[in-house]
Protein backbone atom coordinates (compact mmCIF):
# COMPACT_ATOMS: atom_id res chain seq x y z
CA UNK A 1 0.00 0.00 0.00
CA UNK A 2 2.09 2.40 -1.10
CA UNK A 3 0.31 4.27 -3.57
CA UNK A 4 -0.41 7.50 -1.30
CA UNK A 5 1.68 10.28 -0.63
CA UNK A 6 1.81 11.46 2.50
CA UNK A 7 0.04 14.89 2.54
CA UNK A 8 0.41 17.44 5.98
CA UNK A 9 -1.55 20.31 5.18
CA UNK A 10 -2.11 22.43 8.29
CA UNK A 11 -3.82 25.91 8.85
CA UNK A 12 -0.37 27.96 8.87
CA UNK A 13 0.65 26.91 5.42
CA UNK A 14 0.57 29.59 2.78
CA UNK A 15 -1.08 29.23 -0.50
CA UNK A 16 2.79 29.01 -1.49
CA UNK A 17 3.65 26.52 0.74
CA UNK A 18 1.17 24.29 -0.90
CA UNK A 19 0.93 25.13 -4.59
CA UNK A 20 5.07 24.63 -4.29
CA UNK A 21 5.23 21.43 -2.71
CA UNK A 22 2.05 20.29 -4.60
CA UNK A 23 2.10 21.87 -7.55
CA UNK A 24 -1.42 19.84 -8.51
CA UNK A 25 -3.19 21.95 -5.77
CA UNK A 26 -3.80 24.92 -7.89
CA UNK A 27 -6.41 23.38 -9.56
CA UNK A 28 -8.17 23.59 -5.73
CA UNK A 29 -7.61 27.13 -5.58
CA UNK A 30 -8.91 28.14 -8.93
CA UNK A 31 -12.22 26.18 -8.28
CA UNK A 32 -12.27 28.97 -5.03
CA UNK A 33 -12.10 31.92 -6.95
CA UNK A 34 -15.28 32.34 -7.56
CA UNK A 35 -16.64 31.89 -4.42
CA UNK A 36 -13.71 34.42 -3.21
CA UNK A 37 -14.65 37.06 -5.57
CA UNK A 38 -11.23 37.79 -6.79
CA UNK A 39 -8.17 34.98 -7.87
CA UNK A 40 -6.70 33.05 -4.51
CA UNK A 41 -3.27 32.84 -5.91
CA UNK A 42 -3.01 36.31 -6.89
CA UNK A 43 -4.39 38.03 -3.89
CA UNK A 44 -4.11 36.07 -0.86
CA UNK A 45 -0.51 33.64 -2.00
CA UNK A 46 1.54 34.44 1.02
CA UNK A 47 -1.69 34.22 3.37
CA UNK A 48 -2.46 31.18 5.66
CA UNK A 49 -4.71 28.63 4.77
CA UNK A 50 -6.98 29.58 7.82
CA UNK A 51 -6.57 33.46 7.03
CA UNK A 52 -7.78 32.47 3.29
CA UNK A 53 -10.47 30.77 4.94
CA UNK A 54 -11.50 33.23 6.94
CA UNK A 55 -11.10 36.59 4.71
CA UNK A 56 -12.99 35.03 2.14
CA UNK A 57 -16.06 33.15 4.60
CA UNK A 58 -14.66 29.48 3.34
CA UNK A 59 -14.90 26.38 5.10
CA UNK A 60 -11.68 25.38 5.70
CA UNK A 61 -11.63 22.07 6.39
CA UNK A 62 -13.66 21.80 2.73
CA UNK A 63 -10.35 23.19 1.24
CA UNK A 64 -7.95 20.89 3.10
CA UNK A 65 -10.23 18.22 2.18
CA UNK A 66 -10.65 19.05 -1.47
CA UNK A 67 -6.28 19.85 -1.50
CA UNK A 68 -5.72 16.02 0.10
CA UNK A 69 -7.81 14.42 -2.43
CA UNK A 70 -6.10 16.25 -5.32
CA UNK A 71 -2.96 15.22 -4.10
CA UNK A 72 -3.89 11.51 -3.06
CA UNK A 73 -5.50 11.35 -6.55
CA UNK A 74 -1.92 12.28 -7.97
CA UNK A 75 -4.19 14.62 -10.46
Amino acid sequence: MSQTKKTKITLDMTVLDIVSQYRETEVVFKQYDEPAGECVCCNALFDTLEAVADKYHLDVQKIINDLKNVISSGK
